[in-house]
């Protein structure tokens, strides 16, 4: 019997999750690997090599490092599952208008879920993953907080803010207190050092020739031809400005490839999907002073019972800005920024922090500034 009992980890292949079952296992749980195949590439139609979580060679990385350490190790199929979910979303989202997030998607919606099911099969009492953030359980509400990873840079709270009560109750992420360089080391002194010089992919797993418009002309034949000889107008005026290719191909806060020269930088600030309009405006135009968030996830607290000072993430990326945040129903919260933020994006993840602490998050579905919605 082992000593702190059975434990399920989800192994990409890659040195965080690798390191995350190491530890796992020196600390004397019994440790079960099991990697998530989520896509075939070859099957988008794309010309780069298989690469990522879902490539063969993540797979047996993976089991390697099981073997090596004589722990169990499974592949778990959900192409099924994930498509449905994830790649049926991010299609859909693009042709609303708005920019999807499909990693939160796959965190909060597949991940979790089918590691929870195969951890009850296997008789396993916990999961971990190799995030960089912590999980706590609130002495005074008794409810389960995700916080900050140590490593700054690494911090994977925001994708994270999904994750259920039930879920996280039963999670541990091993790697919240340490430092990316700290996970290095350890992996050289134990001897792995295929995963140390393993180069790490940040491209979403099904897209990973980063071309997502090429994506979604070769999953959604027709579209193209669809949607073309829509025009680019000019924010606040309305002035056409010539022809675009199709609102789906275009994000806000895009600058670049827009096929046309403007005489200056022009960057995409809205996408009217009904009247196929792609707005641009200069830099100062995509900023806004609010938005309104729906499709809620709350971790730290179950309700907002009054307006409460935080720092609001509208991207993986962004920093973070000082907001006041309002739910003004069962799952719709108000977000008014101190200061105006750049490029806000409907489909993107809203994820909101008390110090550390992940409060909450949702969708962003409209953004505002002083003249009214966008």
């Amino acid at each position: 019997m082992s000593k702190h009992g059975r434990i399920l980890v989800a192994m990409s292949g890659g040195i965080d999750s690798s390191l995350a079952a190491v530890m796992l296992h020196e600390e004397g749980y019994e440790v079960i690997g099991m990697t998530m195949k989520t896509w075939d590439y070859a099957s988008s139609g794309g010309t780069k090599k298989e690469t990522g979580c879902c490539s063969l060679d993540s797979i047996n990385d993976a089991r390697n490092i099981a073997v090596s350490l004589g722990f169990p190790h499974y592949i778990l199929d959900i192409r099924e599952e994930f498509g449905d979910a994830v790649i049926d979303h991010f299609t859909g989202e693009y042709l609303e208008g708005r920019t999807p997030n499909p990693c939160v998607m796959c965190n909060t919606h597949i991940k979790w879920d089918a590691l929870l099911k195969r951890a009850d099969r296997l008789d396993c009492e916990s999961i971990a993953t190799g995030h960089y953030a912590h999980i706590r359980q609130d002495d005074g509400t008794g409810r389960f907080v995700i916080s900050k990873g140590v490593d700054s840079l690494k911090d994977q709270s925001y994708v994270l803010w999904g994750v259920s009560q039930a879920s996280l109750s039963r999670t541990k992420l091993p790697l919240g207190h340490l430092l990316k360089s700290e996970i290095r080391d350890m992996a050289k002194e134990r001897g792995f050092m295929e995963l140390v010089t393993k180069s790490e992919s940040y491209e979403i797993c099904f897209v990973p020739d980063n071309d997502y418009r090429g994506f979604l002309k070769r999953r959604m034949p027709g579209l193209e031809a669809e949607v073309a000889g829509g025009h680019f107008v000019e924010e606040g005026t309305g002035r056409v400005m010539g022809k675009h290719q199709g609102y789906p191909f275009y994000t806000i806060g895009q600058r670049k490839g827009l096929g046309m020269a403007f005489g200056q930088p022009m960057f995409v600030t809205e996408i009217r999907k009904d009247t196929n309009e792609v707005v641009l405006g200069l830099d100062r135009d995509l900023y806004r002073d609010g938005m309104v968030v729906s499709k809620l996830n709350l971790q730290k607290y179950d309700r907002l019972n009054a307006p409460l000072e935080t720092t609001t993430k509208v991207r993986y990326k962004h920093d973070g800005t000082p907001a006041m945040v309002t739910q003004t129903a069962h799952d719709r919260i108000e977000v008014n920024f101190h200061e105006g933020v750049s490029a806000i994006a409907p489909g993107q993840a809203a994820v909101f922090y008390e110090g550390d602490d992940v409060i909450g998050g949702g969708w962003i579905m409209k953004s505002f500034n002083q003249k009214g919605f966008f």
